[in-house]
């Protein structure tokens, strides 16, 4: 069976060459034994896929990626892993060993769409990597996959959610269904969730629109906020994506473009945002209120 170069199982490679020359290179350092009966280039150590290839390999039969693994092979933000997750059928008897954490799901089959093919590597679907993976995350960790998978457009909320409602009893329920709220709301980063739950809320913010879409010429924008009454785009600068010059003349651009439209464009950085949220909230609406009674 072929988990990729570099990778094999034990038994592959005994049809190839005899058992003593397999140990001999292993005690010599030519070949590596990570798993049971699982053998690697030694310098494919720190390469993640050759590791879960090799996990792969060790579980010897039906088994995809899953949980944390998974979100590392669709891109996902997550933390550095200690372990490679494994999802089988419950009636395996594949255990986990050092390095190797096996879950189990009644009448798991690799087949499409439960189970598909990236990088040549069988990983769950990307909505039950994010729902998997929630209980294993803690603070921004755990929201950071579901935001970043939604902003990527790798999924939607309501695909996220299908998943969500088959597992009732997942722990922190209540809170990963307010972050599919927010999400659903249009909310799209981290910055973005914190000003919709401590700046910009209550009645007087209820018509906001969050990651509204404008065309501007050949292109396509997303406004963070937009009061469609005023034409006041709010836009929350987070510090990742607004540092530098060319970020700076990027986004002058880009308010300028908008401004020939008809918006207002107002910019809050992360730092005012998180220090004064009641000076900003204040300023937000006092713009916003002067030009709905301009218009």
């Amino acid at each position: 069976m072929e988990y990729g170069e570099g990778v094999c199982h034990r038994l592959d490679a005994t049809q190839v060459v005899p058992p003593h020359v397999i140990e001999y290179a292993v005690a010599t350092g030519q070949v590596v034994r990570p798993l049971p009966r699982t053998l690697i280039d030694p310098g494919l150590l720190g390469d993640h896929d050759a590791v879960l290839r090799a996990a792969l390999a060790y579980s010897r039969g039906p088994a995809a990626a899953s949980h944390l693994s998974a979100l590392r092979v669709w891109g996902l933000p997550v933390p550095p892993l200690m372990w490679v997750h494994l999802l089988t059928d419950d009636r395996r008897h594949l255990r986990g060993v050092p390095g190797v954490r096996v879950h189990r799901r009644e009448d798991f089959v690799i087949e499409p769409p439960e189970v598909l093919m990236r990088r040549d590597i069988p990983v769950t679907r990307v909505e039950s990597a994010v729902v998997d993976s929630w209980p294993l995350l803690d603070g921004d960790a755990k929201r950071a996959p579901a935001i970043a998978a939604v902003a990527s457009r790798l999924t939607t909320v309501e695909r996220i959610r299908e998943v969500f409602d088959r597992f009732p009893r997942i722990a922190g329920r209540r809170h990963l269904a307010r972050l599919l709220a927010l999400l659903d709301a249009g909310c799209r980063s981290m910055l973005e969730l914190w000003g919709h739950d401590h700046v910009f809320s209550g009645p007087q913010f209820v018509g906001l629109r969050w990651q509204v879409p404008v065309r501007i010429g050949e292109r396509w924008v997303y406004l963070d906020a937009l009061d469609e009454p005023s034409g006041v785009n709010l836009e929350l600068d987070g510090a990742a994506t607004h540092a530098g010059a060319s970020d700076r003349e990027r986004d002058l651009r880009r308010d300028a473009a908008l401004t020939a439209l008809g918006f207002t464009v107002v910019r809050f950085t992360s730092a005012r945002l998180r220090r004064e949220p009641a000076k900003v909230r204040a300023e937000a609406l006092s713009i916003i209120e002067a030009h709905r009674r301009g218009r």
